[in-house]
């Protein structure tokens, strides 16, 4: 996470504040494309800021409550002060472990869509047969969580497995939840095509993005180039006549995306540019945190992709995550969807890791 909870916090209230301002301008009211993103992101926002107004109210509330008890004249006034501060405390207390839940993860903890990208690292076809358990993985979790899911581009081997695969996650709690899973994965198990029962380790990385609203990334049609291409299936063959296909190449960043995965140029092209924009942001976004990297240590939600940051053993039924030492012999049930008992623990070891900031306020 860059900078203290307290700066996150007021950044985060500042913007509530902000979009609540705009939500009641003219020029905004009249566009409803600008409105509907305002409102989103206002939304996203409304539980995290009406807590900290709360919490702020609270420690108002206990700084008055102090000075009635210091300068107290009595002793039944100065027992009530203090009964009235041991209450106040710990309704302070509770907000405290309430804003920690909303804002562990960072400063786009409260983002409701966010872009994950699967890619098969070493260990040809293997590799690229445990990228597709993952994006199963996430689809059923995120399907037991509520979410909602969307495929934007994937490139499929003629196995089954996926070289690639980009889709979309959208609800409650989406990126605080899998943000950690950013890094690299490592599988140990025997391989289908295995004749001999020879254990094969092979890898796959994931990057997860928070997805930004429309105003927040100003792309101009200028600022990138368009090719059309025929869509292709496994082993390379076009699976259609018409150039429906997309890839598009941001000129100042050098960002380049494509979709597939529609038969209609302007979806693919929608879709494309959904991901450009979220790689744009996520580009801004690591430039700022190496700015302020000493401020990282310590936690774990940093996203970077070349840490092997877990293991994956089939014979014993292990998950091992190697961030927070974490050990569980339940893999087929985590492998099947059941994710939450990992991204509950590592939310938890963020929420540890920040607790004692409480005394800043």
């Amino acid at each position: 996470m860059s900078g203290s909870i307290r700066q996150i916090l007021e950044q985060k209230y500042a913007r509530f504040e902000q979009l609540e301002r705009e939500m009641s301008d003219p020029s905004v009211l009249a566009d409803g494309n600008r409105m509907g993103a305002v409102a989103r992101e206002h939304g996203g926002l409304a539980k995290l800021a009406y807590r900290y107004r709360d919490f702020k109210k609270l420690t108002e509330d206990i700084s008055g409550c102090q000075e009635m008890a210091e300068a107290a004249e009595d002793a039944e006034e100065r027992d009530f002060a203090e009964a009235e501060l041991v209450a106040l405390r710990k309704q302070r207390e509770q907000a405290w472990e309430d804003l920690l839940s909303m804002t562990v993860g960072g400063e786009d903890s409260h983002r409701t869509r966010c872009i994950m990208e699967i890619r098969a690292g070493t260990g040809g076809d293997e590799a690229a047969l445990f990228a597709r358990d993952l994006f199963e993985m996430y689809r059923r979790y995120a399907d037991s969580k509520g979410w909602r899911t969307e495929i934007m581009d994937h490139s499929a081997t003629e196995m089954g497995g996926f070289k690639e695969i980009t889709l979309t996650f959208e609800g409650e709690n989406v990126y605080r939840d899998l943000q950690y899973e950013s890094g690299g994965h490592r599988v140990q198990r025997v391989p289908e095509t295995e004749t001999q029962g020879r254990i094969h380790t092979s890898a796959a990385t994931v990057a997860v993005m928070p997805e930004p609203e429309d105003v927040e990334v100003n792309l101009k049609s200028d600022d990138y180039r368009v090719d059309k291409f025929c869509a292709s299936g496994p082993g390379g063959q076009h699976v259609n006549k018409t150039e429906s296909a997309i890839r598009l190449t941001h000129h100042e960043t050098g960002i380049v995306v494509q979709c597939q995965d529609e038969k209609s140029q302007h979806k693919n092209l929608a879709k494309a540019l959904r991901v450009l924009k979220t790689r744009i942001y996520e580009k801004k976004r690591e430039e700022e945190s190496a700015k302020r990297a000493e401020t990282r240590q310590g936690l774990i939600g940093s996203g970077d992709r070349s840490q092997r940051i877990r293991t994956y053993n089939f014979p014993q039924n292990r998950l091992t995550d190697h961030r927070i030492n974490l050990t569980l012999y339940k893999l087929d049930q985590i492998i099947t969807g059941n994710v939450a008992p990992v991204t509950e623990a590592l939310i938890e070891y963020d929420r540890d890791q920040l607790r004692g900031e409480m005394e800043e306020f």
